[in-house]
């Protein structure tokens, strides 16, 4: 029998790509986090078809609604513009105030509980000069925090398979592995049709370009 992973899984490329990579050598249980964001729905939706797709039987849907009401991001706060231009060197509108910790946090208490000794996550350190809390050095300290914080024989590990790839790469990894970005959502704003031109869907666009691979994903704007 395969030992159990948790995947934290947006519904997202990025996490999607992860649940493809954990999928290779473990039994997926899947985590989501509902936080009061704009594409909630969207992203609810996309979470339960790619487990649909990995045939995952245990998922857990969390609601954060307090990270909403504490605000301070665009996704969360609806009278703070979503960027259409990436912030180079300082945390976008976009970050959410240490939503990682909060949802690792989540998925090592369920981890616990269910006897799960690895938790995969898919930042990727590109983002890391805007977004702190998808560094390596950060998911290194919150392992450090992991042993502190569970119980003597507890023994959990958080793995970031992507942190050091390039969008593009992890776009090029995803389609090796057959992952089924038909299904993903990455888009800030909407949750019918992608903007195509929020921060987010520009980097997709890019990273499917760079990759020569076709995004299946229709946008308002395709040209940005």
């Amino acid at each position: 029998m395969k030992e159990l992973a948790v995947v934290l899984v947006s519904g997202g490329v990025d996490s999607c790509v992860t649940a493809g990579i954990a999928n290779k050598d473990y039994e997926l249980v899947f985590l989501h986090i509902n936080y009061g964001q704009r594409t909630e729905q969207k992203e609810l939706d996309s979470f339960n078809k790619i487990a649909d797709f990995y045939r995952v039987k245990q998922r857990l849907v969390c609601d954060f609604k307090w990270l909403h009401e504490i605000g301070g991001s665009s996704l969360t706060d609806l009278g703070m513009e979503v960027p259409v231009e990436q912030t180079h060197g300082s945390a976008p509108t976009t970050y959410v105030p240490f939503r990682n910790a909060n949802l690792l946090g989540a998925g090592v208490s369920w981890a616990e509980v269910i006897g799960a000794k690895k938790i995969f996550i898919g930042v990727v350190a590109q983002d890391a000069p805007g977004y702190p809390d998808t560094s390596p050095e950060f998911i290194q300290t919150f392992n450090e925090l992991i042993k502190l914080g569970t119980k003597p024989d507890t023994h959990i590990e958080v793995f970031a398979p992507i942190i050091d790839m390039q969008k593009y790469e992890v776009v090029k990894l995803g389609a090796k592995l057959n992952v089924p970005f038909r299904l993903t959502w990455s888009c800030y704003k909407n949750n019918e049709r992608a903007c195509g031109e929020c921060e987010s869907c520009k980097r997709r666009q890019n990273a499917f370009e760079l990759a020569e691979i076709n995004d299946l994903v229709p946008y308002e704007n395709a040209k940005c």
